[in-house]
């Protein structure tokens, strides 16, 4: 790094506090921008900017949007009584790129870890009882990852929803355990999806 002029090891630094981004590619990345024209540099700052500053939750399910409620808690045909649970909104990408889901979402912002210091009350299942309290839901699907945290969390919840007299389904294993929901192709998540079964 001391053979790094300052500004760029700030950027490199910066860069690899990314997801996914190690020193190498920070590196690369950072030498890629400053050799761009200005005016692109300006265009991806401003971007990056602009994307922090105008996404937020949706006060609702959860989601990411820049409108409140979202586009999909405001379609009057997505409000046909299924609610699929996800753990966080690329999650909820990953199933609308399926394009067999017409219902509505309900989306964590994580899954109980207790090895992380994550219980029930630091995820969206709070929310998620107050949804469910109205009636108009007939079934909740249960999307978490099928991993150690993701099959926790939707064991924790179906415990909650059962005595509520809600049909509780989980989706299949056509996932590989341990893989994640934003990573799974097209096929795969729709097989999963119409092999779900009830919990």
């Amino acid at each position: 790094m001391s053979d790094m002029i300052e500004p760029i090891a700030r950027m490199v630094n910066q860069l690899a506090r990314l997801p996914g981004v190690g020193r190498k590619t920070a590196q690369r990345l950072a030498y890629h921008i400053v050799s761009l024209p200005e005016d692109q540099v300006r265009e991806l700052a401003a971007a990056i900017f602009n994307g922090k500053k105008q996404v937020h939750f949706c006060s609702v399910c959860g989601n990411y949007t820049t409108e409140d409620p979202c586009p999909i808690c405001r379609d009057d045909d997505r409000k046909n009584g299924l609610l699929c649970v996800v753990r966080d909104p690329r999650d909820v990408m990953a199933m609308e790129r399926m394009q067999d889901f017409r219902g509505q979402y309900h989306v964590l912002h994580g899954v109980i870890s207790p090895m992380q210091g994550i219980g029930p009350d630091d995820i969206r299942i709070r929310e998620l009882m107050q949804r469910l309290a109205d009636g108009s839901i007939e079934e909740v699907i249960l999307a978490t990852n099928p991993d150690v945290e993701g099959e926790a969390t939707a064991s924790y919840i179906a415990r909650l929803i059962k005595p509520m007299g809600i049909r509780v389904t989980r989706i299949a294993h056509g996932i590989p355990v341990g893989a994640d929901l934003e990573y799974t192709d097209e096929v795969t998540l729709s097989k999963a999806f119409q092999g779900r079964s009830e919990i």
